[in-house]
């Protein structure tokens, strides 16, 4: 009876041996597998310097250089390779992601080889068509050191004679032909790695129809669609996992008014007045200026606000067109800085959450009428626990400085976009198009981002 048992010992341990062997191939194979594959990159791994710490590293209580008082600079994008780089659309609009406005990406953005390029003193220039006067700018590098910019070897002018030699054509608000300036397609033919780029915070109900050059490859206005983004405002979490705080304050103390509104203009397209008014038979609200009964002087409008925020719960943050991406200052400076939960209508709900802190504000577009609206008002009214806590984000982040010209200085020196610049094949159709801008709810309308129609690769 030994003997086979012994025989089935030595069968299990050579089954047990060969499994061993090959699971220890299996592995050698896979490791070999990873050293010579492709090299692949993905936003985490090629983008390590835009990323802030994590909240266990040594630096985590420092500030990334945008925030106020913040010490982190980013270090250079790491360079796997020669022909690698971080992908362009991290930085500028792609349909990939189209409803991101990349704005904290290009203040953190460094060329992997900015070292030699400074040491080279090789400086990009920036035509302002306009002259320089229209930016409130001098002439030369005083903004991008001032700005203490991550990337700052660039330079403004608006000498003419030198429009076909600069890096790139800055337009403001509007462009007029002029006997100085030669064609712009015939410009690119030249010089295949000049930029234009057309600067435009006004709303398209402003600007039904521009005259603007040809050839335009990137833009800046408020759109997150656009090349380089500039909002009336940016929110941006100090940490993208802590999105709320405990306060030591009770913002519903010793109010004993509901909502209020100032306004002076009465004719706005998308409705707001009526909207205010229908609100009106369902809840205390006190319009203040043209179009109410109550006054408050604009001479001295800090005892306005101050009143606002002593007095008021809700304030009416209306913009006077429904467009996309259309977010002036009022939310921010007439109701949050004031310690007011504001009640938006203006752009999409989407483009809201884009730039303000979550659960900061109440959008028209998430009630059904305007009675609705008020029913939760006064249930919010009633219960300060939950009217507080639209207000748990306060310490969280910051309403930050976006930087304009570091951003442009710092995306002049992407060689991957200069390589393959992209043109605007009709800019007023992009800027004033279908479902840009509506004259009621937002409802009915499906969110769309970069219309690839509208660009043109070169």
């Amino acid at each position: 009876m030994r003997i086979p048992t012994i025989k089935r010992c030595i069968c299990f341990a050579l089954i047990y041996a060969l499994l061993v062997i090959f699971r220890l191939s299996i592995k050698e194979y896979e490791g070999a597998d990873q050293q010579i594959g492709p090299v692949r990159t993905t936003e985490i791994d090629s983008s390590q310097h835009l990323k802030p710490p994590s909240s266990n590293e040594p630096t985590s209580a420092k500030k990334l250089w945008f925030f106020k008082n913040g010490e982190l600079y980013p270090s250079p994008a790491m360079e796997y390779s020669r022909n690698l780089y971080i992908p362009d659309y991290w930085l500028l609009p792609d349909l990939r992601l189209s409803q991101t406005d990349r704005i904290v990406n290009q203040l953190m953005y460094v060329p992997y080889d900015y070292g030699d390029v400074k040491a080279s003193r090789q400086i990009k220039t920036i035509l302002l068509y306009n002259g320089l006067l229209k930016w409130n700018v001098t002439k030369g590098r005083d903004v991008f050191v001032s700005d203490k910019c991550p990337v700052d070897t660039c330079q403004l002018t608006d000498d003419m004679g030198m429009i076909e030699d600069v890096d790139m054509i800055l337009y403001k608000d509007s462009y007029t032909p002029t006997a100085k300036v030669s064609s712009v397609r015939r410009i690119r033919a030249l010089y295949t790695s000049q930029i234009t780029m057309l600067y435009n915070l006004e709303c398209p109900y402003n600007t039904l129809e521009l005259n603007v050059p040809d050839a335009i490859n990137w833009t800046a206005s408020y759109r997150r669609d656009s090349s380089i983004v500039t909002p009336y405002s940016k929110w941006v979490y100090y940490d993208d996992n802590v999105q709320q705080r405990a306060q030591d304050r009770n913002y519903a103390e010793n109010k004993t008014k509901k909502v209020a509104w100032f306004v002076s203009n009465c004719n706005a397209d998308n409705g707001r007045l009526e909207y205010a008014l229908e609100l009106q038979k369902h809840i205390e609200v006190d319009i203040y200026g043209a179009c109410g009964t109550l006054q408050c002087s604009r001479v001295t409008p800090e005892k306005c606000f101050k009143l606002l925020e002593t007095d008021y719960k809700f304030y009416l943050a209306f913009e006077n067109s429904n467009c996309k991406d259309y977010i002036s200052e009022k939310y921010l400076v007439n109701a949050l800085d004031r310690g007011v939960l504001p009640i938006v209508m203006g752009a999409h709900p989407q483009d809201y959450a884009a730039l303000a802190p979550h659960d900061s504000y109440l959008h028209v577009d998430n009630f059904g009428s305007p009675k609705d609206l008020a029913e939760y008002l006064m249930v919010l009214d009633a219960d300060d626990d939950l009217y507080n806590s639209y207000f748990l984000w306060k310490g969280t982040g910051e309403f930050i400085n976006t930087h304009f010209w570091c951003r442009v200085c710092a995306m002049l020196h992407n060689r991957v976009q200069l390589k393959k610049p992209y043109f605007y094949k009709d800019y007023n159709d992009w800027w004033n198009g279908p479902n840009v801008c509506t004259n009621r709810t937002w409802n009915n309308f499906t969110k769309v981002g970069l219309d690839p129609s509208q660009v043109l690769s070169s």
